[in-house]
C-alpha cells in the first residue's frame, strides 16, 4: 500500500519501473502535468485516478473530486483548463441512484471549473473487485504564449505561499470514515483553483511554481520541488494556517498536518519582495485564508525544515508511506 501514497515509496515505484519502461522527454519532469506541444499550441495534460473511501464523505464526492483534481493539475501547471475525460469502474450491484447522484456532482464540478466531460468509457466488474466506484479522469488545457514554471526556476529568496487552510481534506475523510470515536464538524476544501492560479500569473516571471498538494501534503510536494531545485525550503510553523479541528484530530492521532492531503489548494513560490502582490492575487480570487509559510535557502540542499514557534527546528522529510490510505 505504500507504493500509492505518493511519498518515498512511490517515487521509487514510478523511477524504478515505469520510468524505466516508458521513460521519455514529455515524461522525464514527473510532474502534474506534461506540456505538449501540437499545432502551435502549448497544451498541459494530466490524467489521474480516484480511490477514495467513503465515496461520500463531508464538503464532496468522488465525482466532484475527480473534476477538481484533474482540473487542478492542470491550473497549476499554468494552463487554461479545457475539457476531460472520465472513465467509470463500477461493481457490480452499485446502486445506480447514487452513481446518477455522482455524474450529477461531476456535472456541477465541472460547470463551476469551466469545463465539461467530453468523452468517457465504463466497465462494470464483479462483485467485491472494485469497492463500489473508481474513476479515471485525464484533462487538457492551453498555456499562455510566455508562461513557464518549474522547480528549476526556483531560487533563494524566494517566498512560499499556499492559498488556505491545509489537511483538511484527508482529516475529513479520515473522520468520515467513522473508525474513530471523534466528533469533529469539519468538511474538505474539494474546490477548482483555476481561478487563483490564473490570478498568480499576472505576476509573469515573478510566479516560479505551482503544485496542489494532495496526497503527502504540502511537505511532500515542498520535498519534490527542493530536491529538483538543488535548494532549501524553510516553513515558519507560526504562518501554517490550520483549522483548530485539523489540528487537534492530528494531534491525538500523532500525525503531522504537514502530510495530510489537501484537494482544493495551491503551493505557490514567487520571488521575493512580489509576495504582497501575490497574496492580494490569491485573496481577490477568494483566497481568504491565503498566507506566506516560508521562504527558499541555498542550505540545507533538498530538504524542507520547520522552524518550530519554540524557536527551535527540525527536518519536515518525504515520507515513505502515508498514514492516510484512500484518501484520494
Amino acid at each position: 500500500m505504500a507504493h500509492g501514497s505518493g511519498g518515498k515509496a512511490t517515487r521509487a515505484l514510478v523511477e524504478g519501473l515505469f520510468v524505466e519502461e516508458l521513460g521519455n522527454p514529455l515524461l522525464a519532469p514527473l510532474a502534474d502535468s506534461a506540456l505538449v506541444e501540437a499545432g502551435g499550441l502549448r497544451l498541459a495534460f494530466s490524467t489521474d485516478a480516484y480511490v477514495v473511501k467513503p465515496i461520500f464523505f463531508p464538503g464532496g464526492d468522488i465525482g466532484e473530486l475527480a473534476v477538481n483534481g484533474t482540473v487542478n493539475d492542470l491550473a497549476v501547471a499554468g494552463a487554461r483548463p479545457l475539457a476531460l475525460s472520465a472513465a467509470f469502474v463500477v461493481e457490480e450491484g452499485f446502486s445506480t441512484a447514487d452513481l446518477r447522484r455522482i455524474a450529477a456532482s461531476m456535472a456541477r464540478a465541472a460547470t463551476v471549473a469551466g469545463v465539461v466531460v467530453a468523452t468517457g468509457d465504463t466497465k462494470v466488474v464483479e462483485r467485491g473487485k472494485a469497492d463500489g466506484l473508481f474513476i479515471a479522469t485525464a484533462g487538457v488545457g492551453i498555456l499562455e504564449d510566455g508562461v513557464r514554471l518549474g522547480p528549476e526556476r526556483i531560487r533563494p529568496g524566494d517566498r512560499v505561499l499556499v492559498s488556505g487552510t491545509l489537511g483538511d481534506h484527508g482529516t475529513a475523510v479520515m473522520v468520515a470514515r467513522g473508525e474513530l470515536e471523534l466528533e469533529v464538524e469539519l468538511e474538505s476544501d474539494t474546490a477548482p483553483v483555476h481561478e487563483q492560479a490564473h490570478a498568480l500569473l499576472e505576476l509573469g516571471d515573478d510566479l516560479r511554481f505551482m503544485r496542489d498538494p494532495t496526497r503527502g501534503g504540502l511537505a511532500t510536494a515542498l520535498n519534490e520541488a527542493a530536491a529538483q531545485a538543488g535548494l532549501a525550503v524553510a516553513l515558519d510553523e507560526a504562518s501554517l494556517p490550520l483549522r483548530p479541528e485539523v489540528a487537534g484530530t492530528c494531534e491525538i492521532l500523532g500525525i503531522d498536518p504537514l502530510y495530510v492531503a489537501c484537494e482544493g489548494r495551491l503551493l505557490a513560490i514567487v520571488a521575493s519582495g512580489t509576495e504582497g502582490d501575490a497574496l492580494d492575487a490569491l485573496r481577490g480570487a477568494g483566497a481568504a485564508d491565503a498566507a506566506v509559510v516560508g521562504e527558499v535557502r541555498e542550505e540545507p540542499v533538498g530538504l524542507v525544515v520547520l522552524e518550530t514557534a519554540f524557536g527551535g527546528s527540525r527536518i519536515v522529510d518525504m515520507l515513505v508511506g502515508d498514514p492516510l490510505p484512500r484518501i484520494c
